[in-house]
């Protein structure tokens, strides 16, 4: 299997990558299906667009902005466009308009506030997130119509690709690269088959698709990104939008920690840079998917501590950004990154095993420690439920990035210090999270129909 370190971590916009970014790019690509139909069929000038949530789409969608995504979408912008652009000042005036401009003289009926419909009904059986698009004429007749599946991280598939795939993933056929690892145990095995590290062959496999220069210009554009993120979060205070009127405490810890360095500790720095990140994401501002946006403050997290209190070098940031990517890549070809899929397990779960692989690896970790590292996170975050109160990506999932970027830092320590033979593997440990998703009851995956989300009054 093979998913490029640069499609794994996209930059886009928050509050959601499957609720937000998936959708803004599903319907993208609806209006891509429809200029071209319009181009090869004779239609009335009269044309509808219409959307459909499904599942956890519908439960949490509009908390997580889906509707104002679809719509974003549906006039021809895209996640990464948007990520320096004033969103809610365009959002707000695109909520109000009623119609599409598809080319120059040609344009469909499209209101948000009544076209997009939160259909909380029996989900698609082929995954939780589901949208259907459709195009009708004046009778209300669908004259084109598609069916996508936000499958976590930003990624969409049509239902023709998902059903072809044994995981919600688009991958390259395993032949297409060098070291074709898909799973943890043999990318162990091919490191110590060719006495490279791990970073080093995902490297390789990178190198069928672009060149050193390009794949280390993205990962340096994705890190600047993460640092963007990370430090307006930190100067910035206020209320977050949303029904919870939660305010921003990243700053004001901050300037705790800055005035009294002395007192502070590892975690608070963490919490600190973690939080930051992740009210960035609740105001629906720039971010990077690392592996989600929901788990989005759990690396650059870790990566800035590295950085600006250890010293850490930009060789050592790629390093570490491609071991968590060829770590994270097995996660989402072996179970699942989406919240609504498996839990918060496969979010903030998986993005500390990330976190924990590349922080082992830029410490001299062996291929071993490494492995045993990422197992070590995402062990002990096995069975954690995504339950958001309000349906908004920010109790408990501000703080729960700052425990998450703590774990992996705790994890990639203590790998570090064993030999790298250790009970349970890392492929053992991405099973159980699978069957554990599997068995968790649909209310602690992203419907708000559980857990904290129905707990609030209680208090």
């Amino acid at each position: 299997m093979f998913i490029s370190v640069l499609e794994l971590f996209k930059i886009g916009i928050g509050p959601s990558s499957s609720h937000t970014m998936g959708p803004m790019v599903a319907a993208s690509d609806f209006r891509n299906r429809i200029l071209t139909f319009v181009a090869t069929h004779v239609v009335d000038s009269d044309l509808h667009i219409r959307c459909t949530l499904k599942g956890s789409l519908a439960f949490t969608g509009k908390g997580h902005a889906a509707d104002r995504a679809v719509a974003l979408g549906l006039h021809g912008y895209s996640p990464e466009g948007l990520a320096d652009q004033p969103v809610n000042e365009l959002t707000e005036r695109l909520w109000h308009s009623r119609s599409i401009a598809l080319n120059a003289t040609l344009s469909a009926r499209f209101c948000a506030a009544e076209d997009v419909v939160f259909d909380r009904s029996k989900p698609l059986p082929q995954h939780p997130n589901g949208m259907i698009f459709e195009l009708l004429d004046p009778s209300g007749k669908a004259i084109l119509a598609e069916t996508y599946f936000s499958i976590g991280g930003g990624f969409v598939n049509t239902l023709a690709e998902i059903s072809t795939l044994d995981a919600p993933l688009k991958m390259e056929p395993a032949s297409s690269c060098p070291y074709p690892f898909d799973s943890a145990d043999v990318m162990v095995q091919m490191a110590a088959d060719s006495g490279l590290s791990i970073a080093a062959i995902k490297r390789l496999n990178e190198h069928t698709k672009m060149t050193d220069a390009a794949l280390d210009k993205g990962l340096d554009a994705i890190w600047r990104a993460m640092q963007v993120c990370l430090e307006k979060g930190l100067a910035v205070e206020g209320i977050l939008p949303g029904s919870l009127k939660l305010p921003r405490r990243a700053k004001a810890l901050f300037k705790q920690l800055q005035d009294a360095p002395a007192e502070a500790n590892l975690n608070d720095w963490l919490c600190a840079y973690a939080m930051a990140v992740n009210e960035e994401n609740a105001a629906g501002h720039m971010v990077v998917t690392a592996p989600t946006n929901g788990a989005a403050g759990v690396i650059p997290a870790v990566l800035y501590y590295l950085v600006h209190h250890e010293g850490g070098t930009l060789e050592q940031v790629r390093e570490f950004l491609l071991t968590a990517a060829a770590v994270g890549g097995i996660i989402k070809h072996r179970s699942s990154i989406s919240g609504a899929e498996v839990g918060c397990q496969g979010e903030v779960g998986s993005a500390a095993a990330m976190a924990a692989a590349g922080l082992c690896a830029v410490r001299g970790g062996s291929p071993q420690q490494i492995e045993n590292a990422a197992e070590i996170a995402l062990e002990h975050h096995l069975g954690m439920t995504c339950d958001p109160v309000g349906g908004l990506v920010q109790v408990p999932c501000i703080e729960r990035n700052g425990f998450g970027a703590i774990k992996a830092f705790t994890a990639a320590s203590l790998a570090k210090r064993g030999s790298g033979i250790h009970f349970m593997p890392l492929d053992g440990c991405i099973a159980a999270m699978k069957q554990t998703g599997l068995e968790m009851s649909v209310k602690y995956k992203e419907t708000s129909l559980g857990g904290l989300a129905v707990s609030i009054t209680e208090c």
